[in-house]
C-alpha cells in the first residue's frame, strides 16, 4: 500500500483508468506502468477502488479490509475518470463560483465546474459510490452526488481557495488537507462565539460614536471589514501559545484608529483627544537653536507598543508601525523591523536568525496591492537569505473599490491578491459577513506559516459603509453600489442574529453591549476635555556631540589586517585577487598611502566590531562592491565555497552581515530602514549600485528617513552609501543628486557627508557607529568613485591611529602663509582632486594649480549639519588680502550643493570681511551630466580653468600693512 501513496484526488480516477486499460490488454500502457502493476499482488491492487482519504504527510490509500473488486465497465470508468476531472475542477477554481461578496453580487463562475462540461448528470454520480471522490468530505457519503456537494460548499462557499500555483507538492496536500477535513472550522464553542459578538460590538460602536460625535471628522472607518479586528485578536493568541517573541503589524490608514483602539489597546480617550480641536497635542515640537519647530503626524498615521500577555502570563510585544499615506510603503520597513528581532547579533560571525522570535503581519488596501510596485518588490524579499521572516502574513482590507475607482479600473486582474500567485503564496479569499469563516482561514493562516515559514494571503472581501473618507458623497460615483450598502445589515447585527438563532445570547443581548461600549466612550470623552492633552510623540534627544574618539592604536589594526587578508587552510582564492588584492593589502600599512578607499573601510568595519557594535551592509552587489572595491566575501576558486574574513576575525564581538540585495531600491532601503530602526544599535548601510540609483528609494527617503523623526519621534540610524562624481560615464551614473538630501535636511535630522580621503570615511564610520545609541541620526555618504584607487585619496596608518573626522579640511599649502590668499575656494569631494592634482595615479600638482598664486583650496567634507564655525575660522584666517570667495562643483548650478551652501556662506561670521561669493561649475541643466565622455572631459577642464584663471594680486599697500604687522 505504501507504493499507491503517491495517488489522491484527481490522480484516482487516471490511475483507476489505466488499471483497466491494463487489465484488458497490459501491452496499452508503458513499460513501467505495465512493471508497476505486475510487480503488486492482486489484493493492492483492488485498494485502488477502496475508499481514499488524505493524509497530513500527502495522500495515503485508506482502506480498513481488501474488498471485492466489481466488475466495471467501460462507461463506469468514463464517469469515474470525469468525477475525478470535475473534484480537480472544483479544488482549483471553485474559488470562481463562492459567495464571498457580502453585498451579494454573483461570482464570476467557470464552465468546468459543471455536470454538463464534464459530461456527467447527477443520475451519474448517484450510481457511483462516494469513495471516487478522492477527499476526507466523502467519508459517510452516500454516493459520489452527495461528496461533490460537499466539496462544492467547501470550496464554493464563503470561502473561495487558491491554492494550485504552489508549486511544492507537500505544501499542497497540506492544503487540500486541512481545506477538506474543515479542522480551522471546528472548536468555536459558545463563549468564544458570545467573546465575538462583543468584539464586534466593541468595534462597531466606536466607528459610529466618532461618526455621530464629530461629523465630517476623518477617520477611515473599518466598517464593513469589521472582521479585521477579531482576525487580527486571532493571530496574536496564536502567536502567542506558538512562543512567538513579539509581533510588528503594518498597515495604512483605513480602519487603523480601530486597530489602535482594540489590537494595540490604546485608551480611548487618547484617540478621541485627536478628534478634539480644543486639547489637540500642542506638545509635539522640538527645540532647534532655541526655536520650537512644529511637527507630528495626524492621528490615523501614529504607531504604537503594547505587550501582549498570553495565557501563560508571558508577555508578547506588539509594535504598530507608523505609517504616511503613501500605503504599501511600510510593507518593507515591517519586515525589516521583524528580521531584526529575530537576527541574534552579539557574537562573531554572521548573525544567527531566529524566526519563531518575530512575526511580520501586512495589512493592504485592495486597489494599492495590486497598484503599488513596493508589494511586488516587498514580496520577493520573502525567501531571500538575508531579508526573509520566516513567514507574514497578509491580510488584504478589500473594499471593492479605491477611492472612487472601481476594481476593472484599477488593476488588470480578477482578484486584488493575484499578485502573490507568482510568489506561490497561498490566496484565501473570504466573505467578511461571515465571522467563522474569516477566523478559520486566520488559523488556518498561521498554521501554514508555522509548518513551512511561508507566506500566506487573506483576501477579506467586505465594503465601505461610507466614503474615502467621511467626508465623501460615494453615491455621486457609484450610486448602484451604495444603494445595496445603505440597506446592508452590519456584521454585529448579522452575527447577533445568529447567536438568537442558536440560542447563545437573549434577544437584546446585543443591544446592551453597545450601551455598554457607548458609555464608556462616553466617558473617555468627558476625560479629554477635563484633563491635559496626549502627547503622542516619544521623547527624542537631539543632542550633538562631535568630538568622539574615531582613532585606532596601531597595534590593533596591523593585528586585524592580517586577519583580513588570511584565508583558511585549504581555501584557493582566485589568483588575481589574491596578488592583487589579499597581498597588496598585507603590506599596505607599512607603505606611504598605500590604505586605499576599500581598505580603509575593511579596517573600520573590523574595529567596529572589535569594538562590540554589530554591522549589516546591503546593497546591489555590496559583497564585492559595484567597483570591485570591497571583495568582503571570498569564492574558492576550486570548490566556490564562500569565506568573510570580517566573520571569522578573531578580535569581533559582534556579528557581520553582508548581503547582495535584489535588484530593488524602494523595499530594500525600506527593510533597512526598518532594521535600523528595530536594532538601534547596529551599524546598518545600504548601498546603491550607482547613486543616482537612490531615486527609486525616494518615498522611503521623503516619508521616513527625513522626516521620521519629526512626525513620529522615530531615531534612525540608518547610512547611505551613494557613489558619486563626474567620471564621464553620462548622466545615470554621476550624480547622487545631493542637492534633493540638502533641501530635505532640517532640524538636525540627518547628515550629509561628501570625503575626499579614505582616512576621512574610516573616521566618520567609526563616528556614527559610536553615535548610535548617544545621538542617532540617519548618515548619508557621498561615496567616490575614481577615488576609491586615486593615490592621492588614499591613507597611511598614521592617518587612522590619529586624529578623527574633520567636517572642514583647509588647505596646507595656503596655510602656511595665509596673507598671500587672495581667492579662497570651497568645494567638496572629487572636484578636489580634478582642481588640484595631474591625476589620480601620481601625487604630482596640477601644473595650473601649481603655478596659480593667492589661492586656497578648502574642502567641506561634511554638508549638513552645516560647519559654520570652521568655515567662519577659514574665511577669517585668510581674510587680511582676501578679496573674493568661489565655489565650486562639478555638478550643474541647479544641483549639487551650490542653492544650499550659498545662503550659507554668505550668513558666516567672517569677522567684519566683506567681499563677493560667485560660483563656478557647470551651468544649470535638466540632465545630470553630459552623455559623452569627450564632452565631459572639455567641460570638467572648463571648470577648472575658470577656477584658476584671473586670481586677484595683493595690492601692494596691503602686503606692506602685512608686513609691518
Amino acid at each position: 500500500m505504501d507504493l499507491l501513496s503517491r495517488f489522491f484526488g484527481p490522480n484516482v480516477g487516471y490511475v483507476v483508468d489505466l488499471y483497466e486499460r491494463y487489465l484488458r490488454d497490459p501491452d496499452v500502457v508503458d513499460s513501467a506502468t505495465r512493471a508497476f502493476f505486475a510487480s503488486l499482488p492482486r489484493d493492492v491492487l483492488d485498494l485502488l477502488l477502496s475508499p481514499v482519504a488524505g493524509g497530513s504527510n500527502g495522500a495515503v490509500i485508506a482502506a480498513e479490509r481488501v474488498i471485492e473488486r466489481p466488475v466495471w465497465r467501460s462507461e463506469d470508468i468514463r464517469r469515474i475518470v470525469a468525477t475525478a476531472r470535475l473534484a480537480r475542477f472544483i479544488r482549483e477554481i471553485g474559488h470562481m463560483q463562492a459567495r464571498i461578496d457580502p453585498l451579494g453580487s454573483e461570482p464570476p463562475g467557470d464552465p468546468d465546474l459543471t455536470l454538463e462540461a464534464q459530461g456527467l448528470t447527477e443520475r451519474d454520480l448517484e450510481e457511483l459510490p462516494a469513495y471516487v471522490v478522492s477527499s476526507p468530505l466523502a467519508r459517510g457519503a452516500a454516493n459520489a452526488l452527495e461528496a461533490i456537494e460537499r466539496l462544492r460548499s467547501v470550496y464554493s462557499g464563503t470561502v473561495g481557495y487558491e491554492t494550485d500555483h504552489i508549486q511544492v507538492a507537500a505544501e499542497r496536500d497540506w492544503l487540500y488537507e486541512a481545506i477538506e477535513s474543515q479542522r480551522f472550522f471546528q472548536d468555536f464553542d459558545a463563549e468564544g462565539k458570545r467573546a465575538l459578538l462583543y468584539r464586534l460590538v466593541e468595534v462597531d460602536v466606536f466607528e459610529q460614536f466618532i461618526h455621530k460625535t464629530f461629523r465630517g471628522a476623518k477617520r477611515f472607518s473599518i466598517e464593513g471589514n469589521d472582521m479585521l479586528v477579531p482576525m487580527l485578536d486571532e493571530i496574536i493568541r496564536l502567536a502567542s501559545n506558538a512562543g512567538t517573541g513579539e509581533i510588528v503589524i503594518g498597515m495604512a490608514h483605513r480602519g487603523r484608529l480601530n486597530v489602535l483602539a482594540h489590537v494595540m489597546g490604546k485608551p480611548y480617550a487618547a484617540i478621541l483627544s485627536g478628534f478634539e480641536t480644543t486639547t489637540q497635542n500642542l506638545n509635539a515640537s522640538i527645540e532647534v537653536s532655541g526655536r520650537s519647530i512644529w511637527s507630528g503626524d495626524v492621528k490615523y498615521h501614529l504607531g504604537f507598543q503594547r505587550n501582549y500577555q498570553g495565557k501563560d502570563e508571558t508577555e508578547m510585544p506588539l509594535t504598530l508601525v507608523p505609517n504616511p499615506s503613501h500605503l504599501e510603503f511600510v510593507n518593507p520597513v515591517v519586515e525589516g523591523h521583524t528580521r531584526a528581532a529575530q537576527d541574534v547579533r552579539d557574537h562573531r560571525g554572521a548573525p544567527i536568525q531566529d524566526e519563531r522570535a518575530a512575526l511580520a503581519i501586512l495589512i493592504h488596501g485592495d486597489a494599492a496591492f495590486p497598484g503599488q510596485g513596493v508589494v511586488a518588490e516587498t514580496l520577493n524579499l520573502s525567501q531571500l537569505p538575508g531579508y526573509r521572516t520566516g513567514g507574514t502574513i497578509h491580510i488584504i482590507v478589500n473594499n471593492q473599490i479605491g477611492f472612487t475607482t472601481l476594481p476593472s479600473e484599477s488593476r488588470s486582474t480578477l482578484y486584488a491578491g493575484d499578485l502573490a500567485k507568482g510568489f506561490e503564496i497561498p490566496i484565501v479569499h473570504v466573505n467578511a459577513d461571515d465571522p467563522l469563516a474569516c477566523l478559520a482561514v486566520t488559523r488556518m493562516a498561521h498554521a501554514y506559516r508555522e509548518t513551512f515559514r511561508k507566506d500566506f494571503l487573506i483576501d477579506l472581501i467586505g465594503y465601505r459603509r461610507y466614503g474615502h473618507n467621511e467626508g465623501d458623497q460615494p453615491v455621486f460615483t457609484q450610486p448602484r453600489m451604495y444603494a445595496i450598502i445603505e440597506k446592508h445589515p452590519r456584521v454585529r447585527e448579522i452575527w447577533a442574529r445568529r447567536l438568537e438563532e442558536e440560542r447563545i445570547i437573549a434577544p437584546g443581548e446585543a443591544e446592551t453591549m453597545a450601551r455598554e461600549v457607548e458609555q464608556k466612550l462616553v466617558a473617555a470623552r468627558k476625560e479629554v476635555v477635563t484633563r491635559e492633552p496626549y502627547d503622542d510623540m516619544e521623547n527624542a534627544t537631539r543632542s550633538w556631540r562631535t568630538h568622539i574618539t574615531t582613532a585606532v592604536p596601531a597595534d590593533q589594526l596591523v593585528a586585524m589586517n592580517e586577519a583580513l587578508c588570511s584565508v583558511p587552510d585549504g581555501f584557493t582564492p582566485n589568483p588575481t585577487l589574491l596578488t592583487r588584492f589579499l597581498q597588496k593589502r598585507r603590506t599596505a600599512l607599512s607603505g606611504e598611502r598605500a590604505i586605499d578607499w576599500g581598505h580603509a573601510e575593511a579596517l573600520a568595519f573590523a574595529s567596529i566590531l572589535a569594538d562590540g557594535t554589530p554591522i549589516r551592509l546591503t546593497g546591489q552587489d555590496s559583497e564585492r562592491g559595484t567597483f570591485g572595491q570591497r571583495n568582503l566575501v571570498l569564492h574558492d576558486a576550486v570548490t566556490g565555497a564562500r569565506y568573510c574574513a570580517l566573520q571569522a576575525l578573531p578580535q569581533a564581538r559582534a556579528s557581520f552581515a553582508v548581503y547582495n540585495s535584489p535588484l530593488s531600491e524602494a523595499a530594500v532601503l525600506g527593510f533597512e530602514y526598518g532594521y535600523s530602526m528595530h536594532a538601534p544599535g547596529v551599524l546598518v548601510l545600504w548601498e546603491a549600485q550607482f547613486g543616482d540609483f537612490v531615486n527609486g528609494a525616494q518615498v522611503i527617503i521623503d516619508q521616513f528617513l527625513v522626516s521620521g523623526n519629526a512626525k513620529w519621534r522615530q531615531v534612525p540610524s540608518l547610512v547611505l552609501l551613494l557613489p558619486h562624481g563626474y567620471e564621464g560615464q553620462g548622466p545615470e551614473h554621476s550624480s547622487a543628486r545631493p542637492e534633493r538630501f540638502l533641501q530635505l535636511a532640517a532640524t538636525d535630522n540627518i547628515r550629509v557627508a561628501n570625503c575626499t580621503t579614505a582616512s576621512q570615511y574610516f573616521h566618520l564610520l567609526r563616528r556614527q557607529a559610536a553615535l548610535l545609541e548617544s545621538d542617532p541620526r540617519p548618515l548619508i555618504i557621498f561615496t567616490p568613485k575614481s577615488l576609491l584607487r586615486n593615490i592621492n585619496a588614499a591613507a597611511c596608518l598614521s592617518d587612522l591611529t590619529d586624529g578623527q573626522f574633520l567636517s572642514v579640511i583647509d588647505d596646507a599649502r595656503a596655510s602656511r602663509d595665509p596673507d598671500r590668499v587672495t581667492r579662497l575656494i570651497f568645494c567638496t569631494g572629487k572636484v578636489y582632486m580634478d582642481l588640484v592634482y595631474r591625476d589620480g595615479a601620481s601625487t604630482q600638482y596640477r601644473p595650473e594649480f601649481e603655478q596659480a598664486e593667492g589661492v586656497a583650496v578648502v574642502r567641506v567634507e561634511e554638508l549638513y549639519p552645516f560647519p559654520e564655525e570652521a568655515i567662519s575660522e577659514v574665511i577669517q584666517k585668510y581674510s587680511r588680502n582676501l578679496r573674493e570667495i568661489v565655489w565650486l562643483q562639478e555638478e550643474p548650478s541647479n544641483m549639487g550643493a551650490w542653492s544650499y551652501i550659498a545662503p550659507r556662506l554668505l550668513g558666516v561670521d567672517t569677522g567684519g570681511w566683506k567681499g563677493p561669493l560667485s560660483y563656478v561649475g557647470r551651468s544649470e541643466a535638466a540632465s545630470p551630466a553630459e552623455g559623452s565622455s569627450a564632452r565631459h572631459a572639455q567641460e570638467q577642464q572648463r571648470i577648472i580653468a575658470e577656477a584658476l584663471r584671473d586670481i586677484p594680486r595683493v595690492s601692494t599697500t596691503r602686503a606692506r600693512v602685512a608686513q609691518i604687522r
